[in-house]
């Protein structure tokens, strides 16, 4: 008995939170503030990088909101709480419910609680919305880039192309690729290299700057800057003197390529989360109240529980609530399946986001906010996008370990081809080709993005999933069974 009694208290201490994690630019740096924030004593935590969120359960007693943020700072990244709004009680909901049914003095002063339910369906799109500028500088940057890089490379592909000096038009448009177009990544690779660590922009960061390094050091100190300087085009590591090889066009085109790789990521994890966007608009955005008998138009995030309001025919229903006028037929097709619609009369219960098909309704609103059935329908599929299937869980542990083995590869590359063929140019230009070629930034972002697109696209079908397990789970299944036939028609009924 006393076990039981102290584990209902360990339980009951356990505290949990979320958080929209910052910087973070391959699955590694996810996989790093994961592993720092599970060192952390009770704590268990996982963190998506296609949300770029982080689910955190902790022992309140011990662990407060302020260490997890700055256990995270302390790994290179930004931690900013997602706030979670307070269940109302019958007591602080009577007051408002008697404001909204009194004086026209009373009902038209601002009520103190009327922002949050305004702000909370807008909760799991909120890392949506901030990331549309990040998308605009990414789509800015990879243009400018793009548009330098290509004559680049074709002076460094084509021997055609190579006019006398045409190897210092070729620094002068590689020069503002490397610094400003790889700016990201110099960025991100010289945080975790303070920090301790390496990720894919660390492999990004060496291989580029080591090709523009070592084309500035041929140009100003050796022989590549000499006028009639020429590139031949070979397939192959062809043996030539390191004095008078260049790699201007594999540092500006490197850069250019997993910018776009990243403009792609970017566009792939904003769609991901339209359907979630889409379910959330579903409800109606604003309200007929009745207040002292007269209609007042407002905000469905105004709405409080007790306020009655009106839905004519063809009108979404607010929110949440019971029907004290009136007799209709609500479309409920959207929660259900069902496409039939059903009949309402005084006494039944009706929710937010269904279509009134008929008649005209009076509703007393029951839950509104974050209560709602649409609200919790959007929660029940933001758990199940920030959650890890298994196979998101092994991806995680191969990029945690990935970038150092990559780095330990490419020094033993240029060991290797210098021990054995004691020529520099082929040892660099091997080494740097490992660097840049393992750079697999969709190994962490496939996964989730897809889980992403699955379970928001189901919620839009009327199908919840309730976490990235059980949609994993569903390639075993050999059975569907189904309790009504509306499921399964087109929902358009024929003679």
């Amino acid at each position: 008995m006393h076990s039981a009694t102290e584990a209902g208290t360990a339980a009951a201490a356990s505290s949990e939170a979320e958080f929209v994690i910052g910087g973070m630019t391959c699955a590694s740096c996810a996989a790093r503030v994961e592993k720092k924030l599970n060192r952390m004593d009770g704590v268990t935590a996982t963190v998506n990088y296609a949300t770029e969120k982080a689910r955190v359960s902790y022992p309140a007693a011990d662990v407060s909101v302020q260490d997890l943020i700055a256990t995270v700072e302390k790994t290179g990244y930004t931690a900013k709480p997602v706030p979670r709004p307070a269940p109302k009680t019958a007591a602080q909901t009577a007051p408002q419910t008697a404001g909204a049914a009194g004086a026209p003095s009373e009902a038209g002063r601002p009520e103190p609680h009327t922002t949050e339910p305004e702000a909370e369906p807008e909760g799991p799109l909120r890392p949506e919305t901030e990331a549309a500028p990040e998308l605009v500088h990414l789509r800015q940057r990879l243009i400018v880039s793009a548009v330098l890089a290509v004559p680049v490379v074709a002076l460094a592909m084509i021997p055609a192309l190579q006019f006398d000096n045409w190897q210092w038009l070729s620094l002068t448009l590689a020069a503002p690729v490397v610094v400003w177009g790889g700016l990201p990544f110099h960025r991100a690779a010289w945080t975790n290299l303070r920090h301790g660590a390496a990720t894919m922009d660390t492999l990004v960061s060496v291989g580029t700057l080591a090709a523009f390094g070592w084309s500035l050091w041929a140009l100003f100190l050796g022989d590549a800057g000499m006028p009639g300087m020429r590139h031949g085009f070979d397939l192959t590591v062809s043996r030539a003197d390191a004095s008078d090889t260049i790699y201007l066009e594999v540092a500006a085109g490197v850069i250019t390529f997993i910018l776009l790789g990243r403009y792609l990521e970017a566009k792939s994890k904003r769609r991901a989360g339209s359907a979630l966007r889409a379910l959330m608009h579903l409800g109606a955005k604003d309200v007929a109240v009745l207040r002292d008998g007269t209609e007042v138009r407002v905000p469905v995030g105004r709405l409080v529980v007790g306020d009655r309001f009106i839905v004519r025919p063809g009108e979404k229903i607010a929110t949440d609530g019971t029907v004290v006028e009136g007799a209709s037929a609500v479309d409920a097709s959207m929660l259900t399946g069902e496409s039939v619609p059903v009949d309402v009369g005084a006494g039944d219960q009706v929710t937010g986001a269904t279509v009134n098909a008929s008649g005209r309704l009076v509703v007393e609103a029951t839950r509104v906010g974050s209560d709602t059935q649409l609200a919790r329908m959007a929660k029940l599929v933001e758990d199940a996008q920030n959650g890890k299937a298994e196979v998101q869980r092994l991806a995680d542990r191969i990029s945690a370990v990935f970038v150092p083995v990559v780095l330990l590869i490419a020094l033993g590359t240029l060991i290797v081809w210098l021990l054995t063929t004691d020529d520099v140019t082929a040892a660099f230009t091997a080494a740097v080709a490992v660097l840049i070629i393992a750079c697999p930034c969709a190994l962490g972002l496939a996964t989730p993005t897809a889980l992403m697109v699955g379970t928001g696209r189901g919620a839009q079908l009327g199908i919840l999933i309730k976490g990235p397990e059980v949609l994993e789970s569903t390639r075993r299944v050999d059975t569907i069974v189904l309790d009504k036939t509306g499921t399964v028609t087109t929902g358009r009924m024929t003679l």
